[in-house]
């Protein structure tokens, strides 16, 4: 799918929410990069990584992904010799020491989850990395006394010879001769070299090293000739200190970067985990499903949501205001009809049930979980196109509807059998005669290329192509007449009107004006209309029909799917208990078995198989016991 299409769908928003649900920066980076598959293979495993997420989540809870970090560069940049601050290996001592829960939680995953498990496997042991990490860099990031024993000796020199600086400095501001000559009695350093406050009339004064002078000129800042040696003792041990944590610096790079490859491949599988995660976040917060996807190029939408505007919903809650309702919608396309025709008054409806359709198609693409209900199928679109909008471009000075047709034009040589086009306001921005005929080749074109669209328009003509052309259907979205609000609910086989004339009446126009605008309607409208209104309660009918059809196919493939865990539950039941059958055959005076009824346990003195029962050695005390109630342990 082209930028222009997922820029029209506002995909952008739905990555930035799913980067939200992320844990790490790994995940946010994928997910702000999310682009659509257009692959069978690819898009089915991405939806079944998000199921079998589901089963490892409900068995052991969220992966542990705190304390992992996209530090990737980093490694990348761990090079001997490193340029890397000791900052920067703590952060990746983080990474490395955090992947240890994550490797246990992938241990206790449920035998249903092998593609998580498979990733799982690409996550490696740095067990001994983070240790020598840790070792040398403590958790803000400074680099230990304890990472060699040399820098240890140095570090404690350093701290000996601080200290008899110290000792000078304090003499020397405990002598009355020195403090008068002083801006105030005190210390300070100047690159680490410890210095005192010399009032500048008193240069000269005080013997020692002018090393600078305050910004305003009335202080000196004197090193003391007392301080000048130890002084440089510091300095010599500081850049003794420097080449030390180089060397140390230096040891970790090595370490970092001769299992880059390793670390790399381990961040990139967590990377996927953290996206997946997201992805189950992402569609618990909307009440998502995973649609089922076919090879048949069908269609079917139950209760689909927006997305973006159950976002506002959300936040129009949270901010304590009115709620927004955001009506679910039944959408199908591929089944009995491959081009549905959306027509009614101008009130958002029609869009929004046009851009639902692209963006959950989008979105399953990409491997996430679309508001909908269970039971929706998607294809594999190799390109979804779009026409929505003013699509006006100044550059190329165009009128709004010369783009249109330019777009449209674009859209038709690309469109092909697997690809589903989406147009607004099919027709409109010229004489509605002309709009009208061109909307119905460019619809009959879309037919003959054999992909799926659904368009909208404000053309009455449009709606007879349900009654004359095969594969095409009306629908519109339900219009409440009293309070000129529009319902939002979908109504396929049925057309919508304008409304027009009926808004105006409402909105207190003279009856006169409606009438005679009625008058004027041709002949042709007004039988097209009553043709329509003859055809739409058998139309009402046949949908309800076919959704309590669809209904009852849906709760059947319910019941099958329980009734084949039921079935697998009870051969698992089956192995078990010939297993354990086996056991207890097989048992021994001497034999360690458990009692569940006292939860301990004993040796095997007898078994009384004829009986049921057996004589267990509990501690001290022989039990007799019901066979039943014997666990036999893993040796036996």
């Amino acid at each position: 799918m082209d930028a222009h299409t997922l820029d029209k769908l506002e995909f952008g928003r739905i990555r930035a929410l799913l980067a939200d649900c992320a844990f790490s920066g790994l995940g946010k980076a994928l997910a702000a990069d999310l682009v659509p598959k257009t692959g069978y293979g690819p898009v089915v495993r991405g939806l079944e990584q998000v199921r079998q997420m589901n089963e490892a989540v409900e068995a052991c809870e969220l992966p542990p992904l705190g304390g992992v970090h996209d530090v990737r560069d980093l490694v990348r940049k761990a090079v001997p010799p490193s340029a890397l601050d000791p900052e920067d290996y703590a952060t990746i001592g983080d990474t490395l020491a955090a992947t240890n829960p994550l490797r246990a939680w992938f241990e206790r995953l449920p035998d249903g989850c092998p593609l998580i498990v498979e990733l799982g496997e690409r996550v490696g042991d740095f067990n001994v990395i983070a240790g020598q990490i840790a070792r040398a860099i403590d958790s803000r990031g400074k680099v230990r006394d304890e990472a060699s024993p040399k820098l240890l000796s140095i570090r404690q020199t350093i701290d000996k010879a601080r200290q008899q600086a110290g000792v000078v400095v304090q003499r020397l501001l405990r002598s009355s001769h020195v403090v008068r000559l002083l801006q105030y009695a005190g210390s300070t350093f100047h690159n680490d070299r410890v210095v005192l406050p010399l009032r500048s009339e008193q240069r000269g004064r005080l013997p020692g090293i002018v090393h600078r002078t305050s910004d305003s000129g009335a202080t000196l800042f004197v090193e003391p000739a007392e301080l000048v040696e130890l002084n440089n003792s510091v300095s010599s041990l500081r850049a003794e200190e420097s080449k030390e944590i180089s060397r140390i610096l230096w040891r970790l790079a090595h370490s970092v970067h001769q299992n880059e490859a390793d670390i790399l491949r381990t961040l990139d599988a967590l990377a996927e985990v953290d996206l997946i995660v997201a992805k189950l976040r992402f569609g618990r917060t909307f009440t998502a499903t995973c649609p089922q996807i076919n090879r048949t190029a069908t269609v079917r939408l139950n209760e689909a949501r927006h997305p973006l505007l159950m976002a506002l919903a959300r936040q129009a809650e949270e901010k304590g205001e009115p709620p927004h309702e955001v009506v679910p919608i039944d959408v199908r396309l591929g089944e009995d009809f491959d081009l549905l025709v959306i027509t009614g008054p101008n009130t958002g409806g029609k869009t929004v049930a046009l851009k639902t359709v692209g963006l959950l198609a989008a979105m399953a693409q990409s491997g996430l979980p679309i508001p909908a209900a269970e039971g929706s199928t998607l294809p594999v679109f190799n390109d979804v196109l779009i026409d929505v909008g003013d699509e006006q471009s100044l550059q190329q000075s165009l009128s709004t509807f010369s783009a249109h047709m330019s777009h449209l034009r674009e859209m038709l040589l690309a469109a092909k059998p697997r690809t589903l086009v989406l147009i607004d306001e099919l027709g409109a921005g010229t004489d509605p005669e002309e709009g009208a005929a061109l909307g119905r080749a460019i619809a009959e074109e879309l037919l003959s290329i054999g992909c799926r669209a659904v368009i909208t328009t404000h053309l009455g003509v449009l709606k007879s192509m349900a009654y004359t052309v095969p594969r095409v259907e009306n629908a519109s979205v339900e219009f409440d007449i009293e309070t000129l609000a529009p319902r939002y609910r979908l109504l396929i086989g049925e057309p919508g009107n304008s409304n027009a004339l009926n808004i105006a009446s409402r909105l207190g126009v003279p009856e006169r004006v409606i009438q005679a605008a009625r008058g004027h309607l041709s002949g042709r409208q007004r039988m097209l209309r009553q043709a329509i209104k003859g055809t739409v309660k058998t139309r009402r009918r046949a949908e309800v029909a076919r959704k309590e059809a669809e209904s009852a196919r849906q709760e059947a493939d319910t019941a099958r799917r329980e009734h084949e865990k039921e079935l697998e539950t009870l051969r698992n039941q089956q192995v078990d208990f010939q297993r354990w059958t086996e056991q207890i055959a097989a048992l021994r005076p001497g034999d360690e078995v458990g009692v569940t009824r006292f939860d301990r346990t004993g040796k095997v003195v007898r078994m009384e198989l004829h009986r049921q029962r057996a004589v267990v050695a509990v501690g001290a005390v022989e039990l007799e016991v019901p066979i039943a109630e014997l666990v036999p342990s893993e040796s036996t």
